[in-house]
C-alpha cells in the first residue's frame, strides 16, 4: 500500500523555517540534522519537512524553481485546518507570515484564509470540512 508520508519545502534557512512553523502553528519538531540542512515537523499523519537549498541542489543537479516571497506563489499550497481561522492567521502573522487573503466564508460553509511563509510558500488556513 502506498501512503503519503511527507512534503519537503526547499528553504534558505532550515532552522529559521522550522522555528517559524513551530511558533506560527504550534507544530512539534521531530528531527533536525546536525548540519541544519534538513528537518522534520510533526503536523498530523504526515510530516512537513525542510531541506536547505544546497541540499536540494545536490539532489537535483538540473536545478529547480526557488520559492521567493517577492514573486507570485507556486501553484500549490499547504493546507492546515483549525476551528479558529482568524486566531491562527493572527498567530502566523505575528511569527512573520504575510497575509494574502483575509478569512472568508466560502459558499459551502468553510472559512478560508491564505498566507505566505518566510520563504514565500502559500499556506491555506481553513476550518475542517464535515
Amino acid at each position: 500500500m502506498i501512503k503519503f508520508a511527507y512534503t519537503i519545502l526547499y528553504v534558505k534557512d532550515v532552522a529559521k523555517a522550522l522555528a517559524f512553523y513551530e511558533t506560527a502553528f504550534g507544530f512539534n519538531r521531530k528531527f533536525i540534522s546536525p548540519e541544519n540542512d534538513y528537518a522534520e515537523l510533526l503536523v498530523g499523519e504526515t510530516t512537513l519537512s525542510f531541506a536547505s537549498l544546497d541540499l536540494a541542489n545536490s539532489n537535483l543537479p538540473e536545478g529547480f524553481a526557488h520559492s521567493d516571497i517577492t514573486q507570485k506563489p507556486f501553484g500549490i499550497e499547504l493546507g492546515f485546518t483549525t476551528e479558529n481561522v482568524a486566531e491562527t492567521v493572527e498567530a502566523a502573522q505575528n511569527a512573520g507570515a504575510t497575509l494574502v487573503a483575509l478569512p472568508k466564508v466560502k459558499p459551502w460553509g468553510q472559512t478560508v484564509a491564505y498566507l505566505r511563509d518566510l520563504d514565500g510558500f502559500l499556506i491555506e488556513i481553513c476550518t475542517p470540512m464535515g
